[in-house]
């Protein structure tokens, strides 16, 4: 008998601790986990980021204006070059043949226009002496007029000399244009950047000039290129100043000045980009062309001003649909005005704010019932863990047991 009554003391106990139990572990699993960040001054700074290559301000392709076989090259990559430096030689052998041919024709064509002048003289000296010999009527007249016909003829034969030395000229001074274009020279002061050829290849020059080399005027002052979208151009102006980095130095940031927005559009799948020109300088010549260049361009920024992360302006509280109102509607939303959620006295209380620049992580605050030190709220979290849900910065972790 008196191990009944135990056991049954026992179970009615292990009853009442279960039931009191409830209500403490209901209340504790109900006690939400908030992530807070006190609000601060500070800079904030609007940005438009777009990624460039870099080249140099003048780059000039080398080409032959004539066809012919590589006898000898002078420049190689990287080589320094002058204005009028001889880079290239082709065998010049054919184009010193034809001009030899040429200059015959040249010598032939004077000897022609002297053998025409000299006829000329002969039927002008006939001419006049018919003219003396009709005038006593001591011949016909078709005599005369045969005379007058000759002398004519004559001067004719000296014109027509005169024509073809000077087509003969003109093929000389050609001849002579293409012997010269066997040596190829540079057109600038520069650096080799690309050399295409080898000794003993043949260039052909029939249909296009072919690229013998690339060389870039001053390395020591180069430009990006850098593709901006038509949403972002309208915020670029000409004189702005930039920063970017390259893979090779990740480290270290270089500057540059906007020199030119062009208005020429790209269109690559529907996404349409305009280029801004953006120079550099490269004193140490640390900076080569065709390396991609991530440009920044600051359009805007505030000094001292309070501002919130936009994890606290995506924030909204769990509230219970008994809460919410049915059946209102929502006025059109103002994108110059947010709602964030501070913690005082350990209550959520909602304050609104007129927001004003933003640099993608935190925005200014114009205007508003927040101050600086009150605790954003920017995520909630499960008590029990020891990190709340991703999206804001963790400042803090404070635990309350309700709503305002």
């Amino acid at each position: 008998m008196n191990r009944k009554r135990f056991a049954l003391i026992v179970g009615i106990a292990l009853v009442c601790a279960g039931g009191a139990s409830i209500p403490f572990w209901m209340g504790h699993r109900s006690t939400p986990s908030y992530q807070t960040t006190p609000v601060e001054r500070g800079r904030i700074a609007a940005k438009v980021t777009a990624t460039g290559a870099l080249s140099a301000l003048v780059t000039v392709q080398v080409g032959s204006q004539v066809s012919g076989r590589i006898q000898q090259l002078f420049a190689d990559f990287n080589s320094p070059v002058r204005k009028g430096q001889i880079l290239v030689k082709l065998d010049p052998q054919l184009y010193a043949a034809a001009l030899n041919q040429v200059q015959a024709n040249y010598l032939s064509a004077k000897s022609n226009l002297v053998k025409s002048q000299i006829q000329a003289a002969e039927a002008e000296r006939q001419l006049r002496r018919t003219k003396l010999l009709a005038d006593r009527k001591l011949i016909a007249l078709a005599d005369l007029d045969t005379a007058q016909a000759n002398a004519s003829v004559a001067k004719a034969q000296v014109e027509s000399a005169r024509a073809g030395i000077s087509q003969v000229q003109a093929s000389l001074h050609q001849a002579e244009v293409n012997l010269a274009y066997t040596t190829i020279v540079s057109p600038i002061d520069g650096v080799v950047i690309s050399r295409n050829v080898d000794v003993g290849q043949t260039v052909a020059a029939s249909l296009s000039a072919p690229t013998l080399f690339v060389i870039a005027q001053d390395l020591r002052k180069v430009q990006v290129d850098a593709s901006i979208s038509e949403a972002d151009i309208g915020k670029l102006r000409a004189g702005m100043k930039t920063e970017f980095t390259v893979d090779a130095y990740p480290n270290d940031r270089f500057e540059g000045l906007v020199r030119q927005i062009r208005n020429s559009p790209q269109t690559v799948q529907n996404v349409v980009t305009y280029d801004a020109v953006i120079d550099v300088a490269n004193p140490d010549l640390r900076l080569k062309p065709g390396m991609t260049a991530n440009v920044t361009f600051t359009y805007d920024s505030r000094e001292n001003v309070l501002s919130v992360p936009n994890a606290a302006l995506r924030f909204k509280p769990p509230v219970s649909d008994s809460k919410r109102t049915p059946g209102k509607r929502r006025r059109p939303s103002d994108p110059s005005r947010g709602t964030v959620w501070v913690l005082r006295e350990s209550k959520l209380v909602p304050l609104k704010i007129k927001m004003g620049l933003s640099d993608g992580t935190q925005t200014e605050v114009v205007s508003g019932e927040i101050k600086e030190g009150d605790k954003l709220v920017i995520g909630a979290g499960d008590p029990k863990s020891s990190s709340g849900q991703p999206g804001g910065q963790p400042g803090g972790r404070t635990r309350i047991r309700g709503l305002m």
